[in-house]
């Protein structure tokens, strides 16, 4: 686990979702697997998306496509915790954008993990980026720290 870097606290987020951990999702050592801390992130996205009516997960013609990843990891998790996945955007561009995301688990005030998450907004048919258009942008924005 890292304890050199600052674990950010929920104060520096607005927007927040519960996710359960499952019985399956910690691996043999006994906490929460990596590869599932995205998991819990994209769900927090797209479920964000939806919700504000930035995404239709089979029509919308313009779609976010995940380019770079990366997650710190300051404590474990496992089941039968309950995170709290916190979100901000931290740049939003012409066509790309990225988001911060802190997993809170249970009451802790720190997170156990942070990701960033870069995306690259492209043509659904052509997989070309295109320009975030405005009311994704507008969306995105509501969460920009």
């Amino acid at each position: 686990m890292n304890s050199r870097i600052e674990r950010p606290v929920r104060s520096a987020f607005s927007h927040f979702t519960a996710v359960h951990t499952r019985w399956g999702d910690n691996d043999a050592f006994g906490h929460v697997n990596n590869v599932v801390y995205y998991s819990y992130c994209e769900s927090t996205i797209c479920a964000y998306l939806i919700e504000h009516e930035a995404l239709d997960i089979v029509y919308s013609p313009v779609i976010g496509v995940v380019v770079s990843s990366s997650c710190t990891y300051h404590a474990s998790v496992s089941f039968p915790d309950v995170i709290t996945v916190g979100m901000k955007v931290t740049h939003l561009g012409t066509s790309s954008m990225r988001y911060e995301l802190a997993l809170f688990r249970n009451d802790d005030p720190q997170a156990s993990a942070v990701v960033q998450m870069t995306y690259v907004y492209v043509d659904r048919g052509t997989h070309n980026p295109v320009p975030i258009p405005s009311f994704i942008r507008d969306v995105l924005g509501r969460l920009l720290e």
